[in-house]
């Protein structure tokens, strides 16, 4: 009588034991998610971004405090040593998943962890820069959402021949270290050829060198300029921008940061819409997906800001054309 109840206790036991994972993963829901971010640019910039981001989670039910922990560092694009002592600090918190901001985040964060889940909002090239297979099956830990096509190169030649056709002369800006320039180059070229425009590879490594380089472009006749989409030079549009008013250069950028600052004009995606889809993509992680099941997706929303104010100062006439396409016409 003994061992049978004995027996009775240790199968009571062990059918509890049994249950008792399938219990914890029913409760996983509900438990405290870790969620790091590493952001390409300083705080000023990137914050509105961070909230899109933010606010978009709360809407697909994720709220700080009740379910969520997030843990954010700002890195720009500049400093190399800082951005790589955060991914180290982000992985060595063990989240259940991190938002990159842009390529040179998801290299960092990449050399860090093969593990943890990466969702980056801003990425160029993520096959290029050998963060995924291909886009439909990225494959390893990491998907996410690009920012421009590279066939955009073009279209932003376009655009500044339209607004100033008499340029002649177009300097394609990056910085090598933090942009994927290879991606969007031949297309560039490409485009150069077409409008009968002599195109000029302007590499710029640190602050000390963008004066020096738009100076000599400036310094010949019809020049004109067009900017990467690049973090490095999205963290000193101001001094760029001011370069360009000085020298009188037309100049077409990627993101309307630039022309809210007083650039000419912009043309790009929305990166709010990116960090909001950014946030459907850590909802989806969080809730049971795998990274490398979910495909890499290109923008849907771009946006074309055109300042009258800085082309007034430049003595162009924009075309009406132009500005009947544009988003938002700055004056």
């Amino acid at each position: 009588m003994l061992d049978m109840r004995r027996r009775e206790f240790i199968t009571l036991i062990g059918g509890a034991a049994a249950a008792w994972p399938l219990a914890a993963r029913a409760q996983q829901p509900n438990r405290m998610r870790r969620i790091g971010v590493l952001m390409a640019l300083d705080e000023n910039l990137g914050q509105a971004f961070y909230a899109a981001f933010r606010e978009e989670l709360q809407k697909l039910g994720w709220a700080e405090s009740r379910n969520i922990r997030i843990d954010t560092r700002w890195a720009t694009a500049r400093d190399v040593e800082l951005r790589q002592r955060f991914a180290k600090e982000l992985v060595a918190l063990q989240p259940d998943l991190i938002l990159s901001h842009a390529t040179p985040t998801t290299t960092a964060l990449l050399q860090q962890t093969s593990t943890i889940p990466i969702v980056f909002a801003t990425v160029s090239d993520p096959v290029g820069s050998g963060f995924v297979a291909n886009f439909p099956r990225p494959g390893g830990n990491v998907t996410g959402f690009t920012n421009i096509e590279p066939t955009t190169a073009g279209k932003w030649l376009e655009l500044l021949k339209e607004i100033a056709p008499h340029v002649a002369r177009i300097a394609f800006l990056f910085n090598p270290a933090t942009a994927p320039y290879e991606y969007y180059l031949s297309s560039f070229k490409a485009a150069a050829h077409s409008f009968a425009v002599e195109a000029i590879a302007a590499t710029v490594r640190d602050r000390s060198e963008l004066e020096p380089v738009i100076t000599a472009l400036a310094r010949a006749p019809n020049g004109g300029l067009v900017l990467m989409t690049d973090t490095f030079l999205l963290n000193h549009r101001e001094e760029i921008i001011s370069l360009a008013v000085r020298y009188r250069l037309p100049a077409v950028y990627p993101y309307r940061a630039f022309t809210e600052a007083g650039g000419l004009l912009s043309y790009g995606n929305d990166t709010h819409d990116n960090f909001r889809r950014a946030a459907s993509y850590v909802d989806r992680i969080l809730k049971g997906a795998k990274p490398s099941e979910l495909p890499v997706q290109a923008p849907t929303k771009f946006e074309l800001v055109i300042n009258l104010k800085t082309a007034k100062a430049f003595g162009l006439e924009v075309p009406p054309s132009l500005i009947a396409r544009a988003d938002e016409v700055i004056e």
